[in-house]
């Protein structure tokens, strides 16, 4: 009786293990599978699809290419931008099931841009510490979305700041701490 039982056990323990395997093969899958984001940006002209992620890393020559496709169209510096700024781009792709390009109104900022920007009106939104700054706040349409799809595809990620400006066609988002505008 104690073979049969250890045996059942033993074969219960594979089925378990070998279910758990399946399950978890397609999100490891997803996991590794090569993440490209489309941009068209706006300023400058660019039209570029881009790898940024493959075999579970950030792929650096991706990275460095939306560095500088990000950068201050206004004075051409060049800011890391935030991983993770990516990845929400792309969860947003996944939400819209958009097939079109992230149009960039505004991705990174430098000091001197964001402080222009700060004083053309009084009362003008540009943050002084905006996230902009950091490379960590992008400025986005899609062609192919209504703006308010975008903003509840951005708030549902719950991954930071949503920003909505209707009457300027965009929708701002960021990885800093969650809140709403």
């Amino acid at each position: 009786m104690s073979d049969i039982a250890s045996r059942r056990g033993f074969l219960g323990a594979l089925a378990g293990a070998t279910a758990a395997l399946l399950i978890a093969r397609p999100s490891l899958a997803l996991a590794s599978a090569p993440r490209v984001l489309k941009f068209n940006h706006l300023h400058t002209g660019e039209k570029v699809a881009i790898e940024y992620w493959n075999n579970g890393a950030y792929e650096p020559q991706g990275l460095g290419a939306i560095n500088h496709l990000m950068r201050d169209f206004r004075t051409g510096d060049v800011h890391p931008i935030d991983p993770s700024l990516l990845d929400l781009l792309h969860e947003l792709k996944s939400r819209t099931e958009t097939t079109r390009p992230f149009e960039i109104i505004s991705a990174y900022r430098s000091p001197a841009t964001n402080a222009i920007l700060r004083g053309k009106r009084e009362h003008s939104g540009v943050a002084s510490q905006s996230l902009h700054l950091k490379g960590q706040a992008i400025d986005i349409r899609l062609g192919d979305v209504p703006l308010t799809t975008l903003k509840r595809a951005a708030l549902a990620s719950r991954r930071g700041g949503v920003g909505y400006y209707p009457d300027s066609d965009f929708v701002h988002v960021d990885t800093g701490r969650i809140r709403t505008w």
